[in-house]
Parts: structure tokens; sequence; C-alpha cells
């Protein structure tokens, strides 16, 4: 490639990138303002929770006005909108911290289980969806139907309770459901916040091997269950593949049948970066119950909390950050196709 030519490509890739993350902005704006409004639509007062079952109406006008909810929300709306464009997000009425402190407290944990979870359903979901398409009716082509149909037959939390009973406490053999770390354990010095990273930058061994403990079952049951579209898309991205012309002609070349495999498999993954993508964004939505399951600590069982206790504010932070993570994890799939397919350059 002449370097003129790399030169092109590479401003094209800038300004696809950079009208991507414009695209981000009306996104963001228009989520804030339907989050804001249908949270004061609910049932539920917070300066009534606030104050407590025996506060006197006075107090609670006078909380109200205090927290500025007597306000019409059109102002009420403006008054967030600028707090959230100097970077503040209010504060909690449950923990009485900065939301914005919360949500660096505790989205290193989500981050870390669904990270962990990602990883395992590729590890098992594209081999067994690739060797499924391989032999269509054998052993792992059924092993693939079965898992597709289990996985979401049940919900996320019931599975995590299921596991908790065979492998914890009938078996004994599993770490107890009490949050990243038993209770006798201090948490390794914060770096990146996910404690199997940081135990072993400090070279904490202990803490590792128990952190690892702790997020083996989480991470499983969110794996099982959001794992198997990825085992369906890549089995049925395998099966066009392995029908292409090409590889009858490999056939007919005389190259053996796991070479054209090796080949197809190639090919076939370029497809899944898309459902790898969605179920990695869709993962921190489904994190909510297991969190709660597992006192997990992270973003979920936080946002459980905060809508309980009509905790307008961290509910608001906590939806703000799942977003600006999906958009985020859209926005970079969107950047490797570019790098995968040209035609998509000139085409946007």
């Amino acid at each position: 490639m002449s370097p003129r030519l790399r030169s092109r490509l590479g401003r094209l890739r800038r300004s696809y990138a950079l009208r991507r993350v414009a695209v981000m902005i009306p996104q963001l704006f228009g989520i804030t303002l339907v989050v804001f409004v249908l949270l004061r639509l609910f049932p539920g007062d917070p300066a009534y929770l606030f104050a407590g079952p025996t506060a006197s109406p006075e107090t609670i006008a006078r909380i109200r006005h205090d927290l500025g909810l007597d306000e019409p929300i059109v102002v009420q709306y403006l008054h967030y909108l600028r707090d959230l464009l100097h970077g503040n997000l209010g504060t909690s009425l449950v923990t009485s911290q900065p939301v914005r402190t919360d949500m660096l407290e505790r989205f290193p944990a989500t981050l870390e289980l669904i990270t962990a979870a990602l990883l395992i359903a590729l590890a098992v979901g594209i081999p067994l969806g690739a060797l499924g398409a391989r032999k269509p009716r054998g052993v792992a082509d059924r092993a693939t139907r079965s898992y597709g149909l289990l996985a979401g037959s049940l919900p996320d939390f019931w599975w995590g309770l299921m596991l908790i009973f065979i492998f914890f406490t009938t078996l004994d053999v599993a770490a107890a459901p009490v949050g990243r770390l038993d209770i006798g354990f201090v948490p390794p010095d914060r770096i990146t916040g996910f404690y199997t990273v940081d135990s072993l930058l400090t070279g904490n061994w202990a803490t590792f091997t128990n952190a690892v403990s702790h997020l083996i079952l989480p991470a499983f049951t969110l794996a099982f269950v959001y794992g198997g579209p990825i085992v369906k898309h890549m089995r049925a991205s395998m099966t066009n593949v392995l029908d292409a012309p090409y590889l009858a002609y490999g056939s007919m070349c005389g190259l053996s049948r796991w070479t054209l495999f090796r080949y197809a498999l190639r090919n076939a993954l370029v497809p899944a970066v898309t459902m790898t993508g969605i179920t990695y964004a869709y993962l921190i939505g489904g994190a909510v119950l297991v969190e709660t399951v597992f006192s997990w600590g992270g973003l979920g069982q936080y946002a459980v909390r905060a809508i309980t206790s009509s905790d307008y504010l961290a509910v608001s932070g906590t939806v703000l950050t799942t977003t600006v993570f999906a958009l985020v994890v859209y926005a970079v799939l969107d950047l490797v196709y570019v790098l995968i397919d040209p035609r998509i350059r000139y085409s946007s």
C-alpha cells in the first residue's frame, strides 16, 4: 500500500470515528431526558422515604424543598443537566456520597464480572458452535442445540441460586456468595479496581486465589445464560461459510478437512464480532440480579437498592453509566468493522 493511500485511509478512519462519537451526544441527551422524566412519574417520594414514616407533613415539605423536588420538572431537569455538564451526578440519599464516587467504586466490580463472563462465553461458545456446524446431527451439534434451549429457558438468578446450592451448599467446592472476597481478606491496593488484576500486580497471591474463587460462580452463571446467542450465531455463521464454493474447491485440491475447517473458522469469526459486542453490552444489564444473588457489591446491586429507595440521582447515575458503556461498546464495534471491511469507510 502506498503512503498516500495509507494516509487517506487513516484520515477516513479518524473522520468516521469522530462522526460516530458525535452521534453519541444527542443519544445521551435523549436518554437522560427520558430517564429523568420517567423516574419522577413512578410512585414513591424520596422525601418521605428520607424523612421516615413518622415525619410530619411540614418536615417532608421542607425536605422536598431542600432537594428541589417542589420545583417544576423542567426546572429540575435544567438543574440536573447543568450539574451533569460539570461532572456532578448529585448525591445519593442512601449512601450520602456523591453518585460519581459510588459509580467509580462499584463499576470496576461489575466490569470485572461481565468481562470474565464474556471470556468464558467466548472460550466455550465459539468452539462449540464451530464443531456443531462441522458435523450436523453429531454430538457437538446436539450439545449446541440442547445448550441453546437450556440457557434461555430459566432466568439467570435461578441458575445462580442452583449453582450456589450445588457447588457451595452440597459439594462445598465453591466460595461462599458473600461478595468479591472472604470476610477475612483485605482488598488489594486499588490500581484498576479489578481485584484479580490488582492482586496480581501487587503480588498478593492469596488474595488473587480468593478473588478468583469468588468470581467463578457468578461469571459462569452469566456466561451460561448469555453465551447461548454466541453459540447459535457461531454455528449459523460457520454453516454458511462451510457451504462456500472456495471450500469446495479447496477440498477438490486435496486440502485436509482440518485445514478447511481452520479457514472456515477464520472467516466465520468476522460475523461473530457483532454478537460478541452485543452480548458484552447486554451483560451489564444482566448482571443486576446475579450481583444481588452473590452479594457482589457492584453497579447492579447498587441500582437495585437505589430503585427500592426511590433514590432518583443514584438511579439516573447508574442508567447513565451503563448507557455510556453500551454506546462505547457499540462505537468500538463499528470501528472494528471499519478496520475489517474497507467498504464501510467509503459508504459511511
